[in-house]
């Protein structure tokens, strides 16, 4: 822990009298630790000023007399990929010689590009009103070319900007020039950017900048996390060799006071299986009128497009409400930005987009539809409100249906008693690896052993071998053995001195294009335009027309409309017209029944914890009686009618129904590692001959149906649940089904989009799904064929672990199961099977037509379960 400073120098302290303020002990510290040239940690909860925290130092190091620059001439060429900008080009040579030292000071990383520009309006508030001569600027993917080009002639003293960004200037063969005097790394949300992929790209660049300029300071600004040493860790660069792991400084900020958070217990029926909260919608809007500004926060953007559009269909009093999530238009979202900035809406239907960091407005209260997934995330969203650190931040949640009404419970219990369910420290990825080799060639060559050196100095590449990072270099310059013939693939060469660089130019163009770990789903622009205007645009084919751009649409739902079928988007109802290359054309329509374009983003795991936490609120009936009555009543019919799952045992029902056998049990362990188990168990059930017919699964429960009874084969021992549910599933089995199975091969495209085997954009031309399905699920035939340990198999086997597949969590449910599964055979479905079974059939697409649907199909599974 750093000592505190004793006081602020001037001009900052009177610009903290003038406000009524007083400088806090975390912020002093912050400074303390700058001057004594240390990284630091700070954990604070919202409202506690630690971005001011972190940029104090900063301010007040620049706040000091500066030597002047000139202004530096441009550069004889412009990098490829990014436009020149027409200045008179200088000699190479003499602008190299010529030009000053640069002026970039601190970089100040974010995870949201939103919140990169939120907090450069914040910045420029202490910075204009005490006259510093700092010049403070943003640049993310939304900021135009010619200003990207401009900041790397003339970089600001201060650039807030996102990983990515991050990783393109590195990979610029001007980078050491630019970073060279850099002082200081700001990272905010900490916790929310190592957690992924994206952590791992960060990681290798900060050991990057370290290379570059030594002595680099880096803060961390984070909420409460379950393990802070990870975080330390990922600051301060690592030697493997040592015998304990670098850390970062400690700051822990007093806490502020407690979240006042609440259930909605909902004056309607509570639905036994909806993902929308479409029952308690009026009461929503009740809420949202009863308060300010309200953030309604849901959990995908299907159901924030869902949720918008119809408050804005019951908005009888018509309130300001806006609609903010990733897919709209940059335009359409900085201006939701300004108006909760300006105090102009009454709420704001928003995804994730807005649940870090941001502070546009007096948010006076957090309404969170659906489950939260996990606590941590929960206190995310709850910090939204209030940021007043001696005022409790509200927020309600508003459970969907009765199992997120047990989630909903165990997520308050989890707040209240302050505990956190942050992932663990991850392992660096070889795919994020190969990417960041190929982008210290496209800046310079580079020798292969100091490259190691510099990469096993970030904390999730600590442990690499050097056997695996010559696989991943050799990947990058050959394509790996079974890839090595075809010179696509050779994107790096070594050169006479031995050192690696980029193989062409070319290839460099092609990293910018592509480079990061987010892979979405092609999206095409959705462009509004008159009917007769799409009309033409239909006749004459390749020809486009204007019209205001609302955002993107992911292409795969595009395939599923034809000319005429509408859908909401952008908080409007529209008709489809026609698909002109990557634009779709609407036209405004007044139809009742539209679809909601479904994303396959956004959908978060339950956590492992909150899991818990379900199980020991159903084995406990003495806590229920904080449970709605409508739930409660629901857990004590299915006390009744079966049983409930024990806190360390697996129940397993079986019963017949409409001509079908079927198996649920309630593993409370997520969607994804219950879609993994279903795939397994139908497998093993094949084996059995009880012709398994297909499997669904919600994050509570699995249903497998069959023709066979399942139940009769456990009664009279030919079927073993212990042997059915064993661990020994992971293996033979699982490798046999990941050798067919279309996830693994998603998962595999994934990585071989980041790693670079396949790129999705080259200039003039963009890749659509289908052609990078094709290429990657052709590769990945041949490398499992020819080459089974190639690098990309060994990533794509290792994001199944915890990714698409959720494996290790799976595993880890299993050895917990061992010997405590309980079989628990019904003349009929049961009241906790419910929901599960309303699964089945269920239409990507959603809206009040498939509500509909899901009530009239509840309504007869409830009365079987009631009988």
């Amino acid at each position: 822990m750093p000592k505190a400073a004793s006081a602020l120098p001037e001009p900052f302290a009177g610009w903290f009298r003038a406000r009524g303020w007083a400088p806090r002990a975390h912020q002093l510290d912050l400074i303390s630790a700058a001057e004594s040239g240390h990284s630091v940690l700070l954990i604070a909860p919202t409202g506690a000023g630690k971005t001011l925290a972190g940029f104090l130092p900063t301010l007040i190091e620049l706040s000091r007399p500066q030597k002047k620059v000139r202004k530096p001439a441009a550069p004889p060429v412009a990098e490829a990929g990014e436009a020149a900008t027409g200045e008179a080009a200088v000699p190479f040579a003499r602008w190299q010689a010529e030009r000053p030292a640069s002026p970039l000071h601190t970089l100040y990383i974010s995870p949201l590009k939103a919140l990169a520009v939120d907090i450069a309006r914040n910045l420029e508030a202490p910075v204009e009103e005490m006259g510093l001569p700092i010049r403070v600027e943003t640049r993310t993917g939304d900021t135009p070319a010619s200003r990207r080009q401009r900041q790397r002639r003339d970089p600001p003293h201060i650039l807030l900007t996102t990983p990515e960004q991050i990783s393109l200037l590195l990979a610029s063969k001007d980078a050491e020039h630019l970073f060279s005097g850099l002082k200081r790394v700001v990272l905010d949300e900490l916790h929310a950017l190592v957690t992924s992929k994206r952590g791992d790209l960060l990681s290798l660049a900060l050991a990057r900048l370290r290379a570059i300029a030594p002595g680099l300071q880096c803060v961390g600004l984070s909420a409460t996390v379950a393990e802070p040493d990870d975080l330390r860790r990922y600051l301060v660069p690592q030697d493997e060799d040592a015998a304990e792991p670098a850390l970062a400084d400690l700051v822990i900020a007093a806490g502020g006071a407690a979240p006042d958070i609440s259930m909605l217990e909902s004056r309607a029926r509570m639905p036994w299986a909806s993902h929308t909260a479409q029952h308690a919608f009026a009461e929503i809007y009740e809420l949202i009128g009863a308060n300010k500004l309200s953030l309604v926060f849901v959990n995908t953007r299907w159901q924030a497009e869902f949720l918008f559009q119809e408050l804005w269909r019951i908005n009888d009093l018509n309130y300001p409400i806006a609609l903010h999530h990733g897919s709209l238009a940059v335009e359409q979202r900085r201006r939701v930005e300004a108006a909760m900035a300006a105090g102009k809406l009454k709420a704001v239907v928003a995804t994730s987009s807005l649940d870090l960091g941001i502070d546009w407005g007096d948010v006076d209260l957090v309404i969170n539809v659906g489950a939260p997934k996990g606590a941590s995330r929960l206190m995310q969203r709850i910090g939204r409100a209030n940021h007043r650190l001696d005022e409790p931040s509200r927020a309600v949640l508003i459970p969907a249906n009765r199992f997120e009404v047990l989630e909903c419970r165990a997520a308050l219990e989890a707040v209240k008693a302050g505990a956190q369910d942050t992932p663990p420290e991850r392992q660096g990825a070889f795919d994020v690896l190969a990417q960041h080799i190929l982008g210290m060639a496209c800046a310079a060559p580079f020798s292969a052993d100091a490259l190691y050196g510099e990469v096993r100095s970030a904390a999730p590449y600590r442990t690499l071998s050097r056997e695996d990072f010559d696989a991943a270099l050799d990947f990058v310059a050959t394509g790996g053995y079974a890839l090595r013939a075809y010179e696509r693939y050779a994107k790096i060469r070594r050169t006479k001195d031995g050192l690696w660089r980029v193989a062409n130019p070319m290839i460099a163009q092609a990293y910018r294009l592509n480079v990061g770990t987010i892979v979405e789903a092609s999206m095409l622009k959705v462009r509004l335009v008159s009917a007769r205007g799409a009309a033409k645009t239909g006749v004459a084919g390749r020809v486009r027309f204007g019209g205001r751009l609302l955002g993107e649409v992911e292409e795969y739902f595009v395939e599923t409309l034809v000319p005429g079928e509408t859908f909401v988007f952008a908080g409007e109802i529209l008709r489809y017209e026609v698909l002109v290359e990557d634009e779709v054309y609407v036209s405004r329509t007044t139809a009742t029944e539209p679809k909601v374009p479904a994303y396959a983003g956004g959908k978060f795991p339950l956590s492992t914890f909150l899991a818990a936490g379900v199980r020991a609120l159903l084995s406990a009936p003495e806590r229920w009686a904080a449970l709605p009555p409508q739930v409660r009543d629901w857990l004590e019919l299915q006390k009744t009618k079966s049983r409930l799952p024990g806190r360390d045992d697996l129940l397993v029902e079986t019963f017949e129904r409409s001509g079908r056998y079927y198996l649920v049990t309630y593993p409370f362990e997520g969607r994804l590692a219950h879609q993994t188990l279903g795939m397994l168990l139908t497998r093993r059930l094949e084996r059995a001959r009880l012709k398994p017919l297909g499997f669904v699964a919600n994050d509570y429960a699995l249903a497998v149906y069959a023709a066979g009874d399942m139940g009769a084969a456990i009664s009279d021992r030919r079927l073993s649940l212990d042997e059915l549910f064993d661990q020994d599933m992971l293996g033979d089995d699982l490798e046999a089904w990941l050798a067919e199975s279309a996830l693994m091969k998603r998962t595999f495209r994934y990585c071989a989009v980041i790693a670079g085997l396949i790129e999705r954009r080259f200039p003039g031309k963009e890749k659509t799904s289908r052609q990078v399905t094709v290429s990657t699920d052709l590769i990945y035939d041949v490398l499992r064929r020819h080459e089974p340990d190639h690098l990309l198999l060994r990533a794509a086997r290792a994001d199944a672990a915890t990714g698409l597949l959720d494996v290790k969590r799976l595993g880890e449910m299993l050895a917990r199961i061992r010997g405590h599964v309980v079989h628990q055979p019904l003349p009929r479905v049961s009241p906790l099977a419910v929901p599960v079974l309303l699964e089945i059939g269920r239409e990507s697409v959603g809206g009040d037509a498939n509500e509909a649907l899901l009530a009239e199909a509840e309504e007869e599974l409830v009365r079987a379960a009631t009988e």
